[in-house]
């Protein structure tokens, strides 16, 4: 099996605001190959950093993929810098040089004379065309290690990847093929979790199998690797079934599906129709709903009565209810989901009410305390969470609380 590293090169991807995208969509394309990513590194445009990695690199790996800093600037310095790593010299190729004026031409530009370092090709190496940009790519192969030299920005070396490398680097990867999948489980911490399925997954050693947990749920991702994909998917749909077998209803997804996605196929299978009363959550379930393409064939409404006084005016509170038990409370939560529904006329209604915080806690009612009521025509149910984390936290755990109470009910 392949082993492949991804390093990403340029000082602004260690900048706080940017995500390096292209070793995500890589990393899946590497893995359709059967190549296994073992490390992904973000390095800063430092000629002394970059060329001990590269060292590394090409030593541990049997292939590597660098985006980045093949430009004109003084700070793209991939191509000296591989240079100087690999003992290998660099040359003007002036049949890069003439496309690369040619491509400027073609614009009505002349071509600044710093633009010629782009033409400069490390000895043994193939260039890489690139008619979405100026920075040609560069393929080599050197002591056993497949090297490919892309440029940075994803409309160019997507193509590039795709037409010049993916199918040399087929060729090495053999029969190997992979598949991924994730199981997503609400209701359930981590460790219940782990707990349940470890007797399962732990007799597996293909496929492997990692669990995580983020903001509102737990993750469970499956890889596998067999001669073919097929064999491979194979082997991930006899451990899923097992697991989702030990886990119930509590796997809401077996194919990474959000939450909002998988009630939204329940509710246009059935027919049924929701509306969404809100309160401390603020619209966030009714935007999570519309943004499923299709929504508007079964939600019909939304609103969000932040005051006391417009839980009374739009959805028929009682205004007692709210005096004696206060508006977090589970008799206003179940008076809201049917108000809700009674003015939608919808077959659902849905609501909730909490304390987001960071403020408003009290001893009795503190900061995280959420009711969730649903309503149909037949009764109305409501359940209390105690919602750890910061206001956004909160706001998202109760949402993703709401939508599976209703996924549960459409079960």
């Amino acid at each position: 099996m392949l082993s492949a590293e991804i390093i990403a090169i340029g000082s602004e991807l260690l900048a706080p605001n940017r995500t390096d995208t292209n070793s995500l969509w890589l990393t899946e394309r590497l893995n359709r190959l059967g190549i296994d990513v073992k490390l992904k590194t973000i390095v800063g445009d430092d000629d002394a950093r970059l060329e001990e990695l590269i060292k590394d690199a090409v030593k541990r790996s049997r292939v590597v993929i660098t985006t980045g800093g093949l430009g004109p600037t003084e700070d793209d310095i991939t191509r000296k810098v591989v240079a100087r790593a690999l003992g290998r010299r660099l040359t003007l190729d002036e049949t890069v040089l003439a496309e690369i004026r040619a491509r400027f031409q073609s614009f009505g530009v002349t071509m600044p004379e710093r633009n010629s370092r782009q033409a400069l090709v490390l000895d043994g190496s193939e260039v890489l065309p690139n008619p979405n940009g100026t920075a040609p790519g560069l393929y080599l192969e050197h002591a056993g290690c497949a090297l490919a030299l892309l440029p940075g920005p994803p409309r160019e070396n997507q193509p590039m990847f795709e037409n010049h490398v993916q199918a040399r680097l087929e060729k090495l990867s053999g029969e190997t093929r992979f598949a991924r999948r994730v199981l997503r489980v609400a209701g359930m911490g981590e460790s219940a979790v782990d707990e349940k399925i470890a007797p399962i997954y732990s007799q597996y050693e293909n496929p492997q199998t990692t669990i995580l947990f983020n903001s509102s749920e737990i993750e469970i991702h499956l890889r596998a690797h067999g001669r073919t994909e097929a064999e491979a998917e194979s082997l991930l749909d006899d451990l899923s079934l097992k697991l989702e077998k030990e886990l119930g209803n509590s796997v809401f997804s077996l194919r990474g599906e959000t939450m909002e996605e998988v009630v939204g196929r329940r509710l246009a299978i059935t027919g049924f129709t929701l509306a969404v009363a809100e309160s401390c959550t603020g619209g966030l379930i009714a935007q999570r709903l519309t943004n499923v393409p299709g929504s508007s064939g079964y939600f019909i409404e939304g609103v969000v009565t932040y005051s006391n006084e417009s839980k009374t005016r739009l959805l028929g509170v009682d205004k007692k209810l709210i005096r004696d038990h206060g508006a977090v409370s589970k008799e206003v939560a179940r008076d809201m989901a049917r108000g809700v529904r009674h003015r939608a006329k919808t077959d659902f209604g849905l609501a909730v009410t909490g304390i987001a915080g960071p403020g408003g806690g009290t001893e009795e009612k503190p900061v995280g305390l959420v009711y969730i009521a649903l309503a149909d025509a037949a009764h109305t149910e409501h359940k209390r969470f105690k919602l750890p984390g910061d206001r956004e936290l909160v706001r998202w755990r109760a949402s993703q609380a709401a939508l599976d109470m209703l996924r549960r009910r459409l079960i």
